[in-house]
């Protein structure tokens, strides 16, 4: 069996999915948000980054999961968080990963930035500002052994596996970093709000 998972509906997230799906037959999982929009196509207008971005191409037969659903593949069992914050429907995806007698806790975490449209106020949206703060609380409670992002850069991905490649063997684990970029999450959205504060008090 194959699946095609989601971390939000963005074009650079989820742009070729219909594609993909056309070409593999993979059954495609997602938020119930997210698929909503996926079935669709499109932009959200709920989406933060609506008027921002283009849209993606329809999806059909999108199955939806729920908070702490799985998804099998194989052996592999995955499980679905649903993270908002960046969109409404933000998921991220946790499971375990052995080889040998050894097993990885693996995190694949949603984008937690507040990145949106010009006119688009965080502080006019609570239930995104909640959903930010549930993100922010499963990341730093969350077994997190090797922390993976949407964007590779957010988690130092190609720095760990260059130093993997010249011969670090650990260099892709780091128990701390999911709560590290939780920290980092919490301080961007800090500054958004204060930002959006202070436009309001010059007008």
């Amino acid at each position: 069996m194959k699946i095609i998972l989601n971390s939000h509906v963005h074009f650079d997230h989820a742009g070729g999915i219909a594609e993909l799906q056309r070409l593999s037959g993979a059954e495609v999982v997602a938020s119930e948000w997210s698929a909503a929009v996926m079935k669709a196509g499109g932009v959200s207008k709920e989406d933060p980054q609506y008027g921002l971005i283009r849209g993606i191409s329809a999806v059909r037969n999108v199955k939806t999961v729920r908070d702490g659903e799985t998804a099998r593949v194989g052996e592999s069992e995955l499980t679905a968080h649903l993270t908002p914050g960046h969109t409404p429907g933000g998921t991220s995806w946790t499971w375990k990963a052995c080889q040998d007698s050894v097993c990885r806790s693996i995190v694949y975490s949603d984008s937690l930035t507040p990145v949106s449209a010009d006119l688009f106020r965080f502080a006019d949206h609570p239930l995104l500002l909640t959903g930010f703060e549930k993100s922010f609380g499963f990341l730093e409670n969350a077994p997190c052994d090797i922390l993976i992002t949407p964007h590779p850069d957010a988690s130092d991905l190609w720095e760990r596996l260059a130093k993997r490649e010249h011969g670090s063997s650990g260099a892709l684990v780091d128990p701390g970093a999911c709560r590290e970029l939780a920290a980092h999450g919490r301080e961007q959205l800090r500054k958004r709000l204060d930002e959006e504060r202070e436009s309001s008090e010059r007008k």
